[in-house]
């Protein structure tokens, strides 16, 4: 390597992970999750025990989230302060999940998207319907 080379490669800058160039899409990505937004309105009512919450989330989505899923989710949710995990020396072991300020705050506004979609269903399946209608009048001339 010439030296003109090393100095090129020390100045330039190592390349930044996705989380460092863009750390608010992440945060989003979090919040808006599939589980993530079903975790963040559960907790808005109270304070969850694990299993308590995959009851109540599993409920909502359909289709049951597992327990590896619900973990990776919460644990992600509080790295971000968002979920507040709060484990009680006690036998059996007890752990309860609840919101922090700052995760009442994002679980408020994800709430209000949800509601709004639920408000909104009818015109988006209006919608969907107009559309599959239109793409399909090409494929029935012919």
């Amino acid at each position: 390597m010439t030296v003109s080379s090393q100095v090129t490669a020390a100045a330039a800058p190592a390349p930044l992970p996705a989380e460092a160039m863009c750390p608010h899409r992440l945060v989003l990505e979090h919040l808006t999750s599939r589980w993530g937004v079903l975790v963040l309105i559960e907790l808005l009512d109270r304070p969850y025990r694990f299993s308590e919450l995959r009851r109540a989330v599993s409920g909502r989505g359909g289709r049951g989230v597992s327990e590896k899923m619900l973990a990776q989710t919460l644990q992600t949710l509080e790295r971000d302060g968002l979920v507040h995990r709060d484990a009680k020396p006690v036998i059996p072991p007890r752990v309860d999940y609840s919101l922090t300020r700052l995760g009442r705050e994002g679980a408020e506004q994800v709430r209000a998207l949800a509601r709004w979609t639920q408000h909104r269903m009818d015109e988006v399946e209006q919608a969907r319907r107009a559309y599959d209608e239109a793409r399909d009048l090409p494929s029935r001339a012919s």
